[in-house]
């Protein structure tokens, strides 16, 4: 559970690019920050949490070292909205870790197409509680096979685009990690893409709700174009009627094979169109040729569960 601040707060109501008196607070020593940045400077090269005051901030920061939590004082009261540092990201981390704790990130855009609430450099990344709206991508993360992703609880709407030259944008967009996993959350609305993209070696997609519904020109549910192993398992899909792509609902091995997928599990998962939509698709698309550990999922009528392509 996230520690709550005894102390009182002002919310801010508007989202100011300004120092906020007393916003931004490192717990372990108690000092306090008007600016998002002085606060991650402050923490250097080592382990610490930053506890963000209720607000709408327009601000964004670089951490460059050290292990840092940034943390809601009341869950889902704090967004970082509409301001990317170096052009890519509301948060830009390459040290050695960070947790997100119950915040939101929203409006986020860049000239290239990939403007994120998230861009994840190296390092390890837990995500819990958080919100990800009304932007180009929600994370995105270059290659460090030597470390993992968690996210759990969290939501995904309004994101997603395939208007830039840079290529298309997705709600998740995860490099060459060592390992993903992505529990108990909300994916909606997408604007295009796809919905989780990732090229982990190892995955985790449990317990998950995509709601293709009411999105706009989106592709894939769930794209694993370098090959995975691991599980997915217990979600719940429903493809929309506008898609740029509506072939599959998750898609294996279709870009250049990095990684073995022989045991991938799929399993108890329940996949449908939206209702008074008929067509053809298939549940799961594989271009690897691998053997998939597929059962128990309930599939809809005129989905085909399985097809190697």
């Amino acid at each position: 559970m996230i520690a709550l601040i005894a102390a009182a707060v002002v919310p801010v109501t508007i989202a100011s690019a300004q120092p906020v008196p007393g916003a931004f607070t490192v717990v372990e020593t108690g000092r306090s920050y008007g600016d998002l940045q002085q606060a991650v400077n402050a923490v250097g090269n080592a382990r610490a949490t930053i506890r963000i005051a209720p607000g709408t901030y327009r601000q964004c920061a670089v951490q460059e070292q050290g292990v840092i939590v940034y943390e809601a004082a009341e869950p889902g009261t704090v967004t970082l909205a509409g301001r990317s540092c170096e052009g890519k990201a509301a948060l830009v981390l390459r040290g050695t870790g960070a947790e997100i704790r119950g915040l939101t990130f929203s409006n986020l855009r860049v000239a290239d197409g990939n403007g994120a609430g998230i861009r994840l450099e190296k390092g390890a990344l837990n995500v819990a509680y958080a919100r990800f709206e009304n932007s180009q991508q929600g994370i995105l993360t270059a290659d460090d096979p030597g470390s993992r992703i968690y996210i759990t609880r969290s939501t995904f709407t309004g994101l997603g685009t395939c208007e830039n030259s840079a290529g298309c944008a997705h709600s998740i967009y995860i490099g060459n990690y060592g390992s993903l996993t992505v529990r108990e959350s909300r994916f909606e609305r997408g604007m295009g893409g796809h919905y989780v993209k990732g090229r982990a070696a190892n995955v985790t997609i449990e317990n998950n709700s995509f709601d293709d519904a009411n999105g706009k020109g989106t592709n894939y549910m769930i794209d694993l174009p370098a090959g995975s192993v691991g599980r997915i398992a217990d979600n719940w899909f429903v493809q929309g009627r506008d898609k740029e792509n509506y072939s599959a609902f998750i898609a294996l091995g279709a870009e250049d094979l990095l990684h073995p997928s022989d045991g991938l599990q799929v399993e108890n998962n329940e996949a449908r169109f939206v209702p008074g939509l008929s067509r053809s698709s298939v549940f799961l698309a594989d271009w690897s040729g691998s053997r998939i550990v597929m059962k128990g999922n309930t599939i809809a009528a005129g989905i085909k569960p399985y097809e190697q392509r």
